[in-house]
C-alpha cells in the first residue's frame, strides 16, 4: 500500500519516520517534525493506512500496518532509522523493530506497551460520535463541534478528532478516516505481541503519568524484548503526551535522538519522575 507521507528536513541527513496513533494523521506531529528536522534530520510522517490521505482497506490489523512501513522503507531506500511511534503507531514501530533490528538505529515509543489491551469503550464511542453526524447538512466546523460534544465530553479529544475534517471539491465535509474499516477491525488493535524476539539497540519509552497505557507492571516484559530500554514518565501528561508536555517531549526526544549522552541524562533526569520498576 502507497501511504501518504509529510516530509520535513533535507534528503541524505539521518532518517527519521514518525507513526501517529488510532484516529490520527500526520499533520498531527507537523510541529514536531518542522522542529526536529532543523536539528539535521530527515524526517517522514505518514499517514497510516485508514488514516488521511492514505488508501482505505478492509484489511486493518498490525501485520499489514507493519508490511506497509516495510514497503515504505524499501519505496524510499531508507536504512539506520531512527522510529517513533505515539499508540497504535507505537504497536507498529514495536513490532517493526523486532522484526527488522538490522534496519533501526533507535527505537521511540510513546506511551503503549507489548500487552494485550481490553476493549476501551472510548474508542467505539469516537467511532459512533463521528458516524451520527451528518456532514451534508452542516455548513461549519463548528456545527459538527457542536453536535459531537455530548458523545466526546473532552474539547481536547474533539478538537483532536476534528482534524480528521475535510472539505471536498463541492464544498461538502467529509472525514477523512476509514470508519467502517476501523469499527470492524478495532478488536485486533488491542493485541498483545507475543514474541521472544529482542531490539537490543537504544529504545526510549515515554509514558504520561496520568496514563494507564504503560504500568509498572509492564516493564518486565518490556525490558525482556527491550534490553537497551529507558522508560521515562512525564507526570501530568496523558495518554496524549507529546501534545500536553510539548516542550519536555521535545527536549527527551532530541536528547535521545542526538545521541548527546550528558543532555539526554540531563533531561530525562528533569522529568518529574523516573522508571521506578525493580
Amino acid at each position: 500500500m502507497k501511504l501518504f507521507y509529510r516530509k520535513y528536513g533535507n534528503s541524505g541527513k539521518q532518517p527519521m519516520i514518525i507513526l501517529h496513533g488510532l484516529f490520527g494523521i500526520s499533520d498531527n506531529w507537523a510541529t514536531y517534525a518542522r522542529r526536529i528536522a532543523l536539528e539535521g534530520f530527515e524526517v517522514f510522517v505518514v499517514d497510516q493506512r485508514n488514516h488521511g490521505q492514505s488508501p482505505q482497506s478492509d484489511k486493518f490489523n498490525y501485520l499489514a500496518l507493519t508490511d506497509d512501513i516495510s514497503d515504505f522503507i524499501d519505496e524510499h531506500e531508507l536504512d539506520n532509522i531512527i522510529l517513533l511511534g505515539h499508540s497504535l503507531g507505537g504497536k507498529v514501530a514495536m513490532r517493526f523493530a523486532l522484526e527488522n533490528p538490522h534496519i533501526i538505529r533507535k527505537l521511540i515509543v510513546v506511551d503503549i506497551s507489548l500487552k494485550a489491551y481490553g476493549p476501551r469503550d472510548n474508542h467505539r464511542q469516537i467511532i459512533e460520535a463521528m458516524k451520527s453526524v451528518d456532514l451534508t447538512s452542516k455548513s461549519n466546523r463548528r456545527e459538527v463541534d457542536d453536535e459531537m460534544a455530548p458523545l466526546i465530553p473532552d474539547i481536547r479529544i474533539r478538537q483532536f478528532i476534528m482534524k480528521n475534517l475535510h472539505r471536498k471539491k463541492n464544498n461538502e465535509f467529509e472525514w477523512r478516516i476509514y470508519l467502517k474499516g476501523l469499527e470492524n477491525s478495532i478488536g485486533q488493535m488491542f493485541d498483545a505481541i507475543e514474541t521472544n524476539e529482542k531490539y537490543e539497540k537504544p529504545t526510549l519509552f515515554i509514558r504520561g503519568g496520568t496514563s494507564d497505557y504503560i504500568l509498572l507492571e509492564d516493564f518486565p516484559q518490556i525490558r525482556f524484548n527491550f534490553p537497551n530500554a529507558d522508560i521515562i514518565t512525564i507526570e501530568g501528561a496523558s495518554h496524549w503526551v507529546h501534545v500536553e508536555a510539548m516542550e519536555k517531549f521535545y527536549q527527551l526526544t532530541m536528547g535521545f535522538t542526538t545521541g548527546n549522552p550528558s543532555w539526554y541524562d540531563e533531561v530525562k533526569n528533569s522529568v518529574d519522575e523516573k522508571d521506578k520498576s525493580p
